[in-house]
């Protein structure tokens, strides 16, 4: 699956909160993907640069793209991937306890889409800070454990349970 070129896409990573959505209740509106082989056999996980562990690619979304286009730009800056999204999850609650809340991490509502992983890019935007890794469904599972909204949206999606 890897391929040499990024075309042209983007190499710099978004940041700041500049351009971020919230709801109104103030939770950050966050768009994330599940990325899954054609075969639906393995899930791509990325190491999470806040905390150690694994993660799906997540982001804010900002206020000058559809939430489609802040999964595909999350997906493409944090494991440089191109993906073609199938399915829509829907939204998935941020179930951290206030005390895992601050105004650096904000309650967020995810909005998660199933996608299948077209290429996987030697040169992305985060490559020198996250490591990629594919993952059984059992092997995902136990990896994100910690993180049960991310847990939910792996478990909305159709990868195989086997």
């Amino acid at each position: 699956m890897a391929s040499g070129s990024s075309s042209n896409r983007s190499m710099e990573s978004r940041t700041g909160r500049s351009k971020q959505r919230y709801n109104s209740k103030g939770e950050r509106l966050v768009a994330g993907v599940v990325p899954l082989t054609e075969d639906k056999l393995y899930v791509l996980l990325i190491q999470s640069t806040r905390r150690k562990g694994w993660v799906l690619p997540k982001g804010g979304w900002e206020s000058d793209e559809e939430c489609t286009e802040a999964a595909e730009r999350e997906a493409w800056e944090e494991a440089g991937i191109i993906i073609r999204i199938d399915y829509d999850l829907g939204e998935v609650v941020d179930s951290r306890p206030p005390k895992k809340l601050s105004r650096e991490a904000p309650k967020a509502l995810y909005h998660f889409y199933e996608a299948v992983v077209l290429s996987e890019e030697t040169n992305w935007p985060e490559r020198h800070k996250r490591e990629r890794q594919w993952f059984t469904y059992s092997q995902a599972k136990e990896a994100l454990c910690d993180r049960p909204e991310l847990l939910h949206a792996l478990e909305l999606s159709t990868m195989q349970r086997s």
